[in-house]
């Protein structure tokens, strides 16, 4: 995490190690004094809808501003409306080059239109989750089923 707020993307299928990851590095941005937030991107959304309801929007998006790191877990595992992705933009659009935000997500971006309906809205979320950022892609192999598939190779074990 630097003072750019440069965004962190964490790429790759389910059980690759993205969640903890982006856990890990929370806890040592929380650990070094930084302020860090961490949400399901679904329960993200479903606040900023609620918010919007309730005409608190504007305070929701501010709260999210201020933190150092934003990290967003599970982006592109749901679909979400055109108003849930507007809100979603909105606060990327906030954080942009002040603080970092970080995102995990299952779907590499040219999946992320089943996501963001919306193309250009897409891309313009897109942009600003790669702009001067990094990219880390933790790959196809889901370290839960290799970690079932050696208990189940272990010989029994007893007498």
């Amino acid at each position: 995490m630097d003072q750019e707020g440069q965004p962190l993307c964490l790429i790759g299928d389910s059980g690759t190690g993205k969640s903890h990851m982006l856990i890990a590095l929370g806890t040592e941005a929380a650990m070094k004094g930084y302020r860090v937030r961490y949400t399901l991107a679904t329960k993200l959304v479903n606040e900023l809808v609620e918010a919007a309801d309730e005409k608190q929007l504007n305070k929701t998006i501010a709260r999210y501003g201020r933190v150092d790191l934003l990290c967003i877990d599970e982006l592109g595992y749901m679909e979400l409306d055109h108003h849930g992705a507007e809100l979603l933009f909105q606060v990327l659009t906030e954080r942009e080059e002040k603080n970092s935000v970080a995102i995990a997500s299952n779907e590499s971006f040219g999946g992320w239109t089943k996501t963001f309906t919306d193309p250009r809205l897409c891309a313009a979320i897109v942009d600003r989750l790669t702009f001067n950022g990094t990219i880390i892609e933790t790959g196809t192999d889901s370290y839960r089923l290799a970690s079932t598939r050696a208990r189940a190779e272990e010989p029994a074990k007893g007498g």
